[in-house]
């Protein structure tokens, strides 16, 4: 499996973001996304979705079969997509029912990030860590090959930052593709880097940065 972007551009209300990007990252390997904040990197995510058009160029997919870009991709983002007042077992049992391909239980999911022990607790109880490990056990009740993370290691303890990484470096050994947009250095081998540096400032835009 290999994913190609070619010349993407991102304009959001009327500002450009980034322009002319391309990649190209296949199975086995982590595409690692840097830059400033509000250059552009959740964007870059967001358009990789599907959820987002890009104002200019394309993202291709090869290998993928029957399956589009988006059956494919298990996402978690900066926010974590919890319902506060669903316990952490109910959480990744509703997006098991929505993302389908079912894997681990939700039980078996949160044991992999340590926190069996909270399955039967509301989120709205958790720390921040806690609702993060909760998270991102949700790419564990899916089988889907392609991981889409937004700050995977916010709000994490060192410990807890070791065990993800372990967990990365497991998926892609397992054929598994990760695209993650960080501030922090991820320990990950069979790397891309990309970094998205924000483009000069048009009149235009800079009348836009003004209001």
């Amino acid at each position: 499996m290999r994913l190609t972007a070619d010349n993407l551009s991102c304009r959001r209300s009327g500002r450009l973001l980034f322009s002319r990007l391309s990649f190209a990252v296949e199975s086995g390997q982590a595409l690692v996304i840097t830059g400033p904040n509000g250059a552009g990197k959740s964007s870059l995510l967001t358009i990789i979705s599907g959820r987002l058009k890009p104002a200019a160029g394309r993202i291709s997919l090869s290998e993928s079969g029957e399956c589009t870009l988006a059956e494919l991709i298990n996402a978690v983002g900066h926010r974590e997509g919890l319902k506060p007042m669903l316990t952490a077992e109910e959480n990744l049992s509703f997006a098991s029912d929505v993302l389908g391909a079912p894997a681990l239980t939700p039980v078996e999911a949160l044991a992999k990030l340590d926190v069996a022990h909270l399955a039967r607790l509301p989120v709205a109880y958790l720390s921040a860590g806690q609702r993060r490990r909760v998270a991102l056990a949700r790419l564990f009740v899916t089988s889907r090959p392609i991981w889409l993370l937004d700050e995977p290691t916010a709000a994490l303890d060192a410990g807890s930052q070791a065990l993800l990484v372990g967990l990365m470096r497991e998926h892609l050994a397992n054929s598994g593709l990760i695209i993650a947009a960080t501030h922090l250095p991820l320990g990950l081998k069979s790397t891309v880097s990309l970094t998205i540096e924000p483009p000069a400032l048009t009149e235009s835009d800079a009348g836009e940065e003004a209001w």
